[in-house]
């Protein structure tokens, strides 16, 4: 069974009402990304940043998985799919896929300031000043912010490489290290991307490039890889 890699980004939940920075000269919501986004902020600002994330909880909650979040799912009945998110929110969860890995933390879980190992669910959307773990020390959102090292890069770049097939939809491939997960992909593994506004990067021979939102572009590549999965078996 071949394996399907996929990098996600905020294009793949835009369609889904979920706000995103990328095209607003850096401002979230009004902020500055630094304010909400840093450890620099949340040390100046804890409670703006814990407000930011309810927030953004808030509108995930109400929020529902799109068409290409459900057309990833219909890839497991052919394929083995990685789905490596950039992505906070959990609507790939909620549209059922099995196998994925948020390179930069989960929007409905929190962490512990004194030790980043204790982890925890957040119930709802709320998380408050004064929601402290067992040792005493104040809860933040489990998010890898700017300026911090993203834990599960290693991880996402050996998938990465393992690819036979490399997907990315909706992002900029402008936000490092993430980026950088395509330089791991093999020479002859087909990679293609869909995004609307395709972002420059280095040539490779086997790049297919789809010009589309992520709902249609994603239906489309979905559809033509598992006609492609049955046209073989039948030649088998």
């Amino acid at each position: 069974m071949k394996n399907v890699v996929i990098l996600t980004g905020a294009g793949i939940s835009a369609e889904s009402g979920i706000n995103t920075f990328r095209d607003s000269g850096g401002l979230w919501e009004g902020h500055d990304v630094m304010e909400v986004a840093s450890p620099e902020g949340w040390r100046k600002n804890p409670a703006l940043v814990l407000d930011f994330y309810n927030k953004r909880r808030k509108d995930v909650l109400n929020a529902e998985p799109n068409t290409a979040h459900r057309a990833l799912l219909e890839l497991e009945q052919y394929f083995h799919v990685d789905i490596i998110t950039q992505n906070v929110d959990d609507l790939h969860e909620r549209a059922g896929s099995t196998h994925i890995h948020h390179l930069h933390g989960k929007l409905f879980e929190s962490r512990s300031t004194l030790n980043p190992k204790k982890i925890y669910p957040i119930s709802g959307w709320e998380l408050n000043l004064g929601d402290k773990c067992e040792k005493g020390s104040q809860l933040r959102p489990n998010i890898v912010w700017f300026g911090e090292a993203v834990p599960m890069m290693e991880f996402a770049a050996e998938l990465t490489s393992k690819a036979d097939v490399f997907i990315v939809i909706g992002t900029s491939l402008q936000v490092y290290p993430a980026a950088s997960l395509i330089d791991y992909v093999s020479s002859e593994v087909q990679i293609i991307v869909i995004d609307p506004n395709i972002p420059s990067m280095k040539k490779h021979p086997n790049l297919t490039l789809i010009h589309e939102k992520a709902s249609t572009g994603t239906s489309r590549i979905v559809s033509e890889l598992i006609e492609k999965y049955k046209l073989n078996r039948i030649k088998e």
